[in-house]
């Protein structure tokens, strides 16, 4: 039908420039998951669940938090993920695009200004445009850029307050962020400091408590752990001062107006922290992995997520097949994911491989070469 064409057209032309995605079964040799823990599959999280329908806890919950979706397992996981990470409060969201999202349209207000990582996640600039700041890119990892940026905004009359939202561990170069400096830097300008920590929580830090777990609990920094990685579970937690929560909970279109979380999986995520307590050898294994993915010849980003990067689309694309039908789930990243020019496989190091697995992709990789 006529009425098709457009979006057809559109389809086409991502097909021509080998941008069209979609979507494939899993298969292989586990290179693509951000399950870092191998905890989504584990018998502990499964009992974690079953124990909790054993005692009556609904898989659905039945409307929005504000209606009658809060269940006490949503409260009982808000209070013990305070008390893991070292936070005021903490605030338990479907998912950390939405959180993200949701955040950014709400607390930076019109007369303030967000300075954002350039290479931060889509979920932000969504936040972003729907809300009613003025917003600044600074180069990535570049705390002089950041600096650059509010100074010039105040140059030009800029009289709010300045929010500075970053990454801990960015998900496609795998980098971490100098956050003691823009803790600084924040403390200076008296500025709010929103960190992601979606890939750092459960993998890095004194229990898995992330890369900023020692800012925790200051009254201008806003953390955001996602559930649905290391965790190994689903939704995410805003945590931050009880204000801040609050507010959400009353200026937060994304929570006040989405459907609760599965209380079931509210159950599950208390289980992984309870994990992330108990096991540390579980991050030693991880951590032992990394290491071994860089004496193989992998490229060294200093984490769990290992980009190669290619280059152009048609190849990285070509590249991730290859992989893919030697037994390795691989996926290739190309632009607006990643800028223009620097396609990649994103090689993801998780425990649902071992060192075996390892050595025989960066094997297979010299050999695609």
């Amino acid at each position: 039908m006529a009425i098709l064409d457009q979006h057809r057209a559109d389809l086409a032309a991502l097909a021509s420039r080998d941008r069209l995605r979609r979507l494939i079964p899993r298969a292989g040799r586990d290179f693509a998951s951000n399950d870092y823990l191998g905890l989504a599959g584990s018998s502990a999280l499964a009992e974690s669940v079953n124990a909790a329908v054993a005692r009556g806890v609904p898989v659905g919950s039945g409307g929005s938090r504000l209606l009658r979706g809060n269940h006490s397992e949503h409260e009982a996981l808000e209070a013990e993920a305070a008390a893991f990470f070292g936070s005021e409060s903490a605030l338990y969201f479907s998912s950390g695009y939405t959180a993200n999202a949701t955040l950014l349209a709400a607390l930076p207000t019109r007369g303030d200004l967000v300075v954002y990582d350039a290479l931060i996640h889509a979920s932000v600039h969504e936040g972003m445009r729907g809300g009613r700041a003025d917003r600044m890119a600074a180069a990535h990892n570049d705390v002089g850029a950041f600096a650059d940026a509010i100074t010039r905004w105040r140059a030009r009359g800029g009289k709010g307050r300045v929010w500075i939202a970053i990454e801990s561990l960015y998900s496609m170069d795998g980098d971490s962020a100098p956050i003691a400096d823009l803790a600084a830097l924040a403390e200076r300008e008296d500025a709010f400091l929103l960190i992601d920590e979606a890939h750092a929580t459960g993998v890095f830090g004194q229990d898995g408590r992330g890369l900023a777990a020692e800012l925790e609990g200051r009254d201008y920094v806003l953390t955001l752990r996602t559930c649905g990685k290391a965790l190994g579970c689903e939704g995410a937690l805003v945590c931050g001062p009880k204000v801040m929560t609050d507010y959400l909970v009353n200026r937060g279109r994304g929570f006040i107006f989405s459907t609760a979380p599965s209380p079931l999986m509210a159950a599950a995520v208390r289980a992984s922290l309870a994990i992330l307590r108990d096991e540390p050898e579980r991050r030693e294994r991880l951590l032992a992995l990394i290491a071994h993915a860089g004496a193989q010849g992998l490229p060294a980003s200093g984490s769990q997520i290992v980009p190669v990067i290619i280059g152009d689309d048609g190849r990285t694309m070509a590249m991730a097949a290859a992989l893919q039908a030697h037994g390795f789930d691989v996926r290739g990243i190309r632009p607006p994911t990643v800028p223009a020019g620097t396609s990649r496989l994103r090689v993801s190091l998780t425990l649902n491989v071992g060192t075996e697995d390892i050595t025989a992709l960066s094997n297979t990789l010299k050999a695609l070469a």
